[in-house]
């Protein structure tokens, strides 16, 4: 009997070892944000998946896209020119892509590693991220720069400064 009773708790504990990381469903509610001194907008549009618990690091992973075609700047020209050839060239690189290979906890927050992509180039990234949980909701908030120039996005020494601010805040509802 005792015998019975070891292995059905080491069933248990190795199913609950198992148990993968939280599915998150993300909000239409989100706010992707970039600045420099010279210009400041958001994208709008959003789609990806959102795998994330705080106690299982290792099985969490960000897997998103941001459409291109959906960048404001508050200012109808300046949209046009950002998704040209010249700037993004929407047409050919529709989207801006994040790749997460590992999340690791810090002293503010979290840190996700991987993969990100513009204009067709993929770069190393790390994002620092803070995540806030109430309920079956949360929000994500990252923070990070980039050299839009490594990107291939706009010149060197174009009018338009080579680092953009990049502040992204994610709601997100628990997938049950």
């Amino acid at each position: 009997m005792k015998a019975s009773k070891i292995a059905a708790l080491l069933v248990l504990l190795l199913t609950i070892g198992t148990v993968q990381a939280q599915n998150w469903k993300i909000s239409e509610q989100h706010n992707i944000a970039f600045s420099n001194k010279d210009v400041s907008g958001v994208f709008k549009e959003m789609s990806g998946s959102i795998i994330f618990d705080a106690t299982k690091l290792s099985s969490s992973k960000f897997d998103l896209k941001i459409k291109v075609e959906s960048i404001s700047t508050g200012n109808g020209v300046q949209n046009k020119h950002a998704k040209g050839e010249e700037w993004f060239d929407a047409d050919k690189y529709p989207n801006i892509e994040f790749v997460s290979s590992k999340i690791e906890k810090t002293d503010a927050g979290y840190k996700a590693i991987g993969k990100l992509e513009i204009h067709g180039v993929k770069k190393d990234c790390s994002i620092l991220f803070t995540f806030v949980k109430k309920g079956n909701k949360a929000t994500f908030v990252g923070k990070f720069s980039v050299d839009r120039t490594d990107f291939g996005v706009g010149k060197k020494g174009d009018d338009v400064s080579e680092m953009l601010k990049i502040v992204a805040s994610i709601p997100v509802t628990l997938n049950k």
